[in-house]
């Protein structure tokens, strides 16, 4: 198949901005990406809107432009599909910028996984997988916020629009041939549901690797410095490591150092950082220790024991299986998250349960057979 010509078109009024949009609401799907900054920001620098409407590339400048009014309806529009490939970032991009989350939406690449075409697929394997059209990506680290946007720059903005509504189509049927477009059409919903929610600051301590070694005291200080880290981070606009590394706030739950000098030992700890933060983050863990162990948050669950290995191999072959007859990945179908809180959740006496991302078309698909293994694993 040959190129398709990509003449970029440059949006930076309101008034030309408003009228696409007027435009776009009448199609049933378009195709959009963002370009962004964030090497030194806890926040993306928002540099470009993208859009495909199948008739033009339309380049939407963020830098110019100060009514999005229009553009933040229309990508709430439940009669228009927003068409995306690999949308993490850019939703998050829409949640800073606009306060919106894109719906319905779909992911050309929860699509092309599902479909069989392959996991966790960049834009330009699975354009040239679909299209047979090699896309280059030379300006993947190009600097988004300059004016004027160089012509490579605006040439692969526009080429990351041009085919995806293409892709989409191909995709669309060939999922409906295979009875496989609810799964995505879920699969992007939850995506939607997820972006669009409030990140609960108190739980982020959950996800610092080796929290489960903490005793219930520590994990209370733990909870607190993250948080504290968390909020900083953001008002500040730094990344949460550049204001302060993951296992220093492990160490300092774990240790609970009570002067400065006791800071400068723990890894990951700068002076900087002791300089500026040492006597809050001080203050932070003398409170959080002085909490009553019934208030603070319980033990976490340590990682399972080798006697649960059997049953995890049986459990990960039988899914490997599945995908195997469904010529899909198995990442797509069950995670290593999701075997852990199977195992999980029969070990205090054998009543075994599907987590929420088994549920819906996984549970048909391949959950319920888990968790019959599971149970007659047990029972043998």
């Amino acid at each position: 198949m040959s190129n398709i010509p990509v003449e970029p078109i440059w949006v930076e009024s309101t008034v030309q901005l408003n009228e696409l949009c007027e435009r776009w609401s009448a199609q049933a799907a378009i195709a959009v990406d963002t370009e962004f900054m964030r090497s030194t920001t806890f926040y993306p620098k928002t540099a470009l809107f993208q859009v495909g409407d199948g008739q033009g590339c339309y380049l939407i400048d963020p830098l110019i432009i100060d009514d999005f009014s229009a553009f933040s309806a229309l990508m709430t529009d439940a009669s228009v599909t927003k068409v995306f490939h690999s949308c993490s970032e850019d939703m998050e991009v829409f949640q800073t910028f606009l306060g919106v989350t894109p719906a319905p939406l779909f992911d050309t690449q929860v699509a092309a996984a599902i479909a069989g075409i392959g996991f966790s697929l960049g834009y330009a394997k699975l354009i040239d997988a679909l299209l047979g059209v090699e896309i280059p990506k030379s300006e993947t680290r190009s600097d988004w916020l300059q004016r004027p946007l160089s012509k490579a720059q605006l040439q692969y903005a526009a080429v990351d629009v041009a085919y995806l509504l293409i892709a989409y189509g191909l995709l669309v049927k060939q999922l409906r041939a295979q009875d496989r477009l609810s799964w995505v059409e879920s699969d992007c919903a939850d995506i939607v549901a997820q972006a669009a929610s409030e990140i609960d600051v108190d739980q982020l301590y959950l996800k610092i690797k080796s929290a489960w070694k903490l005793n219930r005291k520590q994990l209370s200080v733990l909870q607190q410095l993250v948080s504290w880290r968390e909020l900083e981070a953001r008002d500040r606009d730094v990344p949460r490591n550049r204001l302060i590394k993951e296992r220093a706030l492990w160490d300092m739950a774990r240790f609970q150092p009570t002067e400065l000098k006791q800071l400068t030992g723990l890894d990951g700890m700068t002076p900087r950082t002791i300089k500026q933060d040492g006597d809050q983050l001080l203050d932070i863990i003398q409170a959080a220790a002085h909490v009553a162990e019934e208030q603070c948050p319980m033990r976490l669950p340590k990682p399972l024991a080798p006697e649960h290995g059997d049953l995890l191999k049986a459990l990960k072959a039988k899914a490997r299986q599945t995908a195997e007859e469904l010529v899909i990945a198995p990442e797509i179908l069950v995670r290593k998250k999701d075997f852990e809180d199977l195992v999980r959740s029969g070990m205090e006496n054998a009543s075994y349960s599907l987590n929420t991302r088994l549920s819906g078309w996984r549970s048909e698909v391949v959950g319920e057979a888990l968790l019959v293994l599971a149970q007659n694993w047990s029972a043998s």
